[in-house]
């Protein structure tokens, strides 16, 4: 009995006492009334209490602790600080090199003898001054091979995005990986409200949150649509709100030329620099989808070119979703996604040799007995990891998605979002996009989701973080200290470091029933609501000139008075 009880005291005992505190710290002298036996003892101070409680009084050690994390402080909302996130593993490659080549080929093949029916009269005058085949009458455009080859290998492997803060400055490409939050919902979702049209004051809400959560690198440019708004000039109200309430790098709508400029416009003032310098160095990005199966419209041809002139990285991701929108087998789906973002990137680099191109991934399959589209299968793991391998044979950085078909936070949310994330990882992505907030096929921009994706982000970073095998961290004399039979709870090397140790989550506890119960028996989504009302409660905006506040302001009023004549947007002058 009394091994069962000294048991029961290494399990829960010291965990009890760190979730209790209000302190990062095991618990200091206090007693608490906890069931042990079936009755109610009161816990007496341990020696790790009195331990713990001595090392806190002593502010004179210097004994090394990692600094990679903040302890915790009542009250605040725990996480990871800000930091680029790098891979350090090998990507997994899943096709051998000469299956990689056999779809290379195919989705040339395609290009050359289907072609591409694009829309959009100016992106085929590029085409055509390239060398491309252009049918005027029917808008197909057909490819060369060693056209194709030729102009695609003319984009760069990565590029540094400038941002507001420079400390937040972000590498796309190489082994970096972006973190950016969920882009285009319709919906606004939350436990409180449930499914409805989002308001714009909702959507400052849901960027406030998306800056104060460190482990978001980037702003997807709108959590939902603020259907209050009118639909022509929504999203100058959405682009200001990521100029003025973030610091981040931030994804711009690229659906049209008026929108892609306004963006480039408004990030030269929020950026404080010239159109050459932001060509020099890219501040923006924006996602690029084509109408598959092979076609390129309007909006989306005027993105690209739009992107292309300034400088800044089209994320061109075909909407390829396999047993619809391309064949019912995995590797026909990829051949359509192939052709689809070789053609979209070639544009680009006949508008500007040398712009910043991503190559996105998207491809999934639908639900067979519906047509519903399904996310976080199989099929969508091995083909992103598959477009990995293809994106790094043409050099140019990866993108791709963390999606889910659940229609509320649960568990199919979780695990449809783990095999996204996992098949990044290990595909090598530079790039999530909505990495945080996707809900409902992408229906839905969800506050919850929100912050159970940033827990599963910090989760992803951390595991990248390497192994540490310095002499201290091996612990041989602790090891020897502690003996066999003992425990480390109470070592010296404990001591030192628990604070900072492990990692601590932001949303998950580790509780006893019996306390959970005490708390409420709240969920993870539950918790992960009054996580982000916190977050909103507590936001202060990062700092901004006066100057440049007013005119972004000044440029949003003005362009909406043109809007309203039917003026279009104009690249502002140096």
């Amino acid at each position: 009995m009394q091994m069962e009880l000294e048991a029961r005291e290494l399990r829960f005992g010291p965990y009890d006492r760190l979730e209790r505190s209000g302190r990062a710290a095991c618990g200091d002298t206090r007693s608490r009334a906890m069931a042990r036996g079936g009755k109610i003892e009161t816990e007496q101070p341990t020696d790790m209490d009195i331990a713990v409680s001595q090392q806190d009084q002593d502010h004179t050690s210097t004994k090394r602790r990692r600094s990679v994390r903040t302890k915790r402080v009542a009250g605040q909302i725990q996480q990871l600080p800000w930091r680029e996130v790098v891979n350090p593993f090998a990507a997994l490659n899943i096709l051998s090199a000469d299956e990689i080549e056999q779809i290379h080929r195919s989705s040339l093949k395609i290009l050359r003898d289907v072609g591409m029916r694009v829309l959009d009269d100016d992106a085929r005058r590029y085409y055509r001054a390239a060398g491309a085949e252009v049918n005027e009458s029917s808008h197909m455009v057909r490819f060369d091979p060693s056209l194709v080859e030729e102009m695609v290998a003319k984009a760069p492997s990565s590029v540094r995005l400038r941002a507001r803060n420079p400390e937040r400055q972000v590498t796309l490409g190489s082994n970096h990986m972006i973190f950016s939050s969920v882009q285009c919902p319709a919906f606004a979702n939350d436990l409180d409200k449930g499914r409805r049209f989002g308001t714009m004051d909702e959507l400052n809400d849901f960027v406030r949150i998306v800056q104060s959560l460190n482990i978001i690198h980037q702003g997807g440019g709108g959590g939902f649509e603020p259907v209050d708004l009118p639909v022509e000039t929504r999203h100058l109200d959405m682009t200001y709100a990521f100029c003025r309430l973030t610091d981040k790098t931030w994804n711009a709508w690229g659906n049209g030329r008026d929108r892609v400029i306004d963006a480039v416009n408004m990030a030269c003032i929020a950026l404080q620099c010239s159109h050459e310098d932001l060509l020099a160095q890219p501040g923006i990005t924006t996602g690029i989808n084509t109408n598959s199966p092979l076609q390129l419209d309007i909006p989306m041809a005027e993105g690209i070119i739009e992107m292309a002139k300034a400088g800044q990285p089209s994320v061109i991701t075909p909407f390829t979703l396999a047993g619809a929108m391309a064949p019912a087998t995995e590797v026909g789906a990829l051949v359509v996604q192939n052709a689809e973002a070789l053609a979209g990137i070639l544009l680009a680099q006949t508008v500007r040799p040398g712009a910043p191109v991503v190559y996105g991934a998207f491809t999934t399959n639908v639900e067979m007995a519906s047509g519903s589209p399904a996310f976080g299968t199989p099929l969508y793991a091995k083909c992103t990891m598959a477009s990995g391998q293809l994106a790094r044979r043409y050099g140019v950085p990866f993108r791709t998605s963390n999606n889910n078909a659940a229609n509320s936070v649960d568990a199919q949310a979780a695990y449809e979002s783990q095999m996204c994330l996992w098949s990044s990882l290990l595909s090598h992505s530079n790039l999530i996009f909505a990495a945080a907030g996707w809900l409902e096929s992408g229906l839905s921009g969800s506050f919850e989701k929100l912050i159970v994706d940033a827990e599963m982000l910090q989760m992803v970073a951390e595991t990248l973080t390497p192994l540490d095998c310095s002499a201290e961290l091996l612990g041989l004399d602790a090891i020897a200290e502690v003996g066999p039979g003992g425990h480390f709870f109470g070592s010296e090397h404990t001591l030192e470091r628990y604070e900072t140790t492990f990692y601590r989550p932001l949303l998950s506890e580790r509780k006893t029933y019996e306390s959970w119960l005490e708390g409420g028996s709240r969920d993870a989504a539950q918790r992960a609501n009054a996580i982000w009302k916190q977050l909103v409660a507590e936001f202060e905006p990062p700092p901004i000139d006066p100057g440049v506040d007013e005119a972004l302001q000044s440029y949003v009023a003005k362009r909406k008075e043109a809007a309203a004549k039917g003026q279009p947007a104009e690249p502002l002058s140096a």
